[in-house]
This record gives C-alpha cells, sequence and structure tokens, in this order.
C-alpha cells in the first residue's frame, strides 16, 4: 500500500470516529434535553433524532466510498469508470445531508431561541455550505475524471 494513500485512509477512518461517538453516546441522550425546552420543540424531537441519524448514514457511505475510490487509486484503476461511481456518491451523500439541513434549518433556529444558543445556527449553517463545498468539489473532480477517460480510451484506440 502507497503511504500517501495509506495517510488519507487513516484520516477518513480517524474522521468517522466522532461521528460514531457522537451518534452512540451523545445523541441517545438528546432526548431529554428536547424535552426540557418547550412543548412545542417536544413533538419533533424524533423525527429531528431520525433526522440527525440519517444524516450521520449518509456521512458514512460518502466515508466508505471515498476509502473505495482510494483502494483504487492504489490499484492504479484511479482512470475507471468505478472511480466516477464513487465520486457520485459522494457528491450525493454530500447534497443529501445539505438538503436535510436545510430542511431542519428552521428546527434548529426554535431550539438555538429555545436555548438562547445562537451558536447552533451557526453550526447548521457550516453543515450546509461545508457539505456544498463537498459536493461542488466532487462534481469537479468527477467531470474531470470523466474527461480523463475519455482521452485515455481515445489514445488506446490510436495505438
Amino acid at each position: 500500500m502507497k503511504r500517501e494513500t495509506l495517510f488519507l485512509k487513516i484520516t477518513v477512518l480517524l474522521m468517522g470516529l466522532p461521528v460514531l461517538a457522537l451518534c452512540l453516546f451523545v445523541l441517545p441522550g438528546f432526548t431529554e434535553y428536547f424535552a426540557g425546552l418547550t412543548p412545542v420543540l417536544d413533538f419533533f424531537r424524533y423525527p429531528f433524532l431520525i433526522g440527525l441519524y440519517a444524516t450521520a448514514v449518509l456521512f458514512f457511505v460518502a466515508l466508505y466510498q471515498t476509502f473505495k475510490l482510494l483502494t483504487y487509486i492504489d490499484k492504479n484503476q484511479a482512470f475507471s469508470e468505478l472511480s466516477v461511481k464513487a465520486l457520485r456518491r459522494i457528491k450525493q451523500c454530500a447534497i443529501a445531508i445539505s438538503a436535510a439541513y436545510i430542511l431542519f434549518m428552521p428546527l434548529i433556529f426554535l431550539m438555538a431561541e429555545a436555548d438562547d444558543a445562537p451558536g447552533m445556527v451557526v453550526i447548521g449553517m457550516v453543515v450546509i455550505f461545508g457539505c456544498m463545498v463537498v459536493a461542488v468539489f466532487a462534481a469537479v473532480l468527477e467531470k474531470l475524471l470523466n474527461n480523463a477517460i475519455e482521452i485515455k480510451s481515445e489514445l488506446d484506440l490510436t495505438v
């Protein structure tokens, strides 16, 4: 295994650990936090938790696709349709996470207002814009990779 991709694979695994810890330890106790705010927000506690867990699943799918992409690079299959599919799935996951947070942004705003914590809105916005940056970057890489595959196939046909 190449050193560069080994470092990136370890980084991808380390990126997943805090999210996994949040899903296992913090989010189950989140229902009590919700119950203490206001009765209006109590109704939204379970849909909000389902949304958070759904975005966590999408995050792990994107990390898995990143890991697969790094494996393709190790096997010298970086310029293949498999790499394009992995980038497409990463882009789709990032867009879905952004969409979910956009849908839950009014609820996050209500929670921040009830708890007097404006930082929650900022965190929600950072997640939305961070995921959109990842989606745009993956889309650009996908297009570049498609062009490179097309050029490579033309060169293979000429030789």
